[in-house]
């Protein structure tokens, strides 16, 4: 038996014993609430030590060590599982994977082992009022004050930062020059004096995201990730993780709007037989299947050792439109259904056909990610960018124009 097939075999034994199994398809990982942290800590922790927790990153951070392959092994045995690991999502798919890449030794080793543990939660502050598709034109400022830098402005639409411990935020530090070469991405401290959290409920009644301020906030001068104004660079490594592991995530099976599940509420609601539905129900399941595989390949590449790049955005855009022509179909599935919640599965197809619109912007609009294929991908001109080569601060436009 090879290596993989045992640590499959192990996985699967420890999650039948240590998580719940998902019961229904609206059994998914929610937002935690306060009483939910300390239960996800104590999770994560278990998790860690019994070798399931970074399992591709370096032993001397805190990883394993294996390969994707492991990896991709224990995402398959774990996607029936409802893991409460969601607050851990954005650090280990993001700033996680970011500063191991371009972070110092001493930022490795302070910062990552307590996040695979579970000690520590993150967050990302990019995204501004005037700066979301064109996050380059952030006027959040970072301003060197001896040993330290002091942080201004705000941030909007950050998963998770009401309880992050840290967080990963891009600020202006020189607006002499072009927009994206005064950026410079720093560590915050999430709870230090000047930073203010506040919630933003969404339509689903939920309130995953949040805007924060910053008033007069100290940094180190060591909490810069990268080099100073080279926050661009770091970004776009940054955003890269982000589309890669939205784009390849194994879906759970049970998804409100999975074809398993839509056919299973038609069926209940003696819509099973309708032809028009069922094929509706059929091209849901060839572009589900088709976005399935398509992860696959780019996971498998990875395994290989090849950076998906770009292409990760072709998995993104990929399952953001799957989202939307789901829930389409979740419509028809449902009908006059769909205003009567009269029973939970249905609730949950409803809740899932509410939060889909946000697919195709979070990690990038559609618009932006068609941008990134057609220029990175297969290799077509990039659009003109007339604000290219001017000094930010002689722009005007956005929250500039004044």
């Amino acid at each position: 038996m090879s290596d993989v097939a045992e640590f499959r075999i192990r996985a699967r034994a420890w999650l039948e014993a240590n998580a719940p199994r998902r019961a229904s398809a609206g059994d998914a990982d929610g937002e935690p609430g306060a009483a939910g942290i300390a239960e996800q800590k104590a999770f994560q922790a278990k998790l860690y030590d019994a070798g399931f927790a970074g399992i591709t990153w370096p032993r001397e951070y805190g990883g394993q060590g294996l390969t994707n392959a492991e990896q991709i092994a224990f995402s398959q045995e774990a996607r029936d599982f409802a893991l409460p690991t969601s607050a851990f999502i954005i650090g280990l798919g993001m700033p996680g994977p970011t500063i191991l890449e371009l972070g110092t030794e001493e930022q490795k080793k302070r910062y990552l082992p307590k996040l695979l543990r579970g000690a520590e939660i993150w967050c990302q502050l990019f995204s501004e009022p005037a700066a979301g598709s064109d996050v380059a034109s952030l006027i959040t400022t970072a301003a060197r004050d001896g040993d330290e830098w002091v942080l201004n402005g705000q941030k909007v639409w950050t998963s998770g930062a009401q309880y992050s411990d840290f967080g990963a935020v891009i600020a202006r530090t020189d607006p002499t020059v072009p927009k994206h070469a005064g950026i410079t991405m720093f560590i915050v401290d999430m709870h230090s004096p000047g930073v203010t959290v506040r919630p933003l409920k969404v339509a689903t009644g939920a309130a995953p995201f949040n805007e924060v301020f910053f008033d007069q906030v100290r940094l180190p001068a060591d909490s810069v990730i990268g080099e100073v104004n080279k926050g661009w660079a770091a970004a776009v490594v940054m955003l890269r993780n982000e589309r890669v592991a939205i784009g390849t995530l194994s879906a759970p099976r049970m998804s409100p709007l999975a074809y398993d599940s839509l056919s299973r509420v038609a069926a209940r609601l003696g819509r099973g037989t309708d032809p028009g539905l069922s094929r509706r129900l059929a091209e849901l399941y060839a572009r589900e299947r088709a976005v399935r595989l398509f992860a696959q390949l780019l996971r498998e590449e990875a395994m290989a050792g090849s950076d998906p790049g770009p292409r990760g955005s072709v998995a993104k855009l990929a399952g953001a439109e799957l989202g939307m022509f789901a829930a389409e179909v979740a419509g028809q599935v449902l009908g006059p259904a769909a205003v009567g919640f009269e029973s939970d599965d249905v609730r949950a197809v409803v809740t899932a056909i509410i939060a889909v619109p946000g697919g195709s912007i979070a990690g990038g609009t559609n618009e932006i990610q068609r941008n990134i294929i057609g220029e990175r991908v297969l290799g077509l001109p990039k659009d003109p960018g007339v604000d290219r080569n001017t000094p930010f601060n002689q722009l005007r436009v956005g929250t500039q124009q004044n």
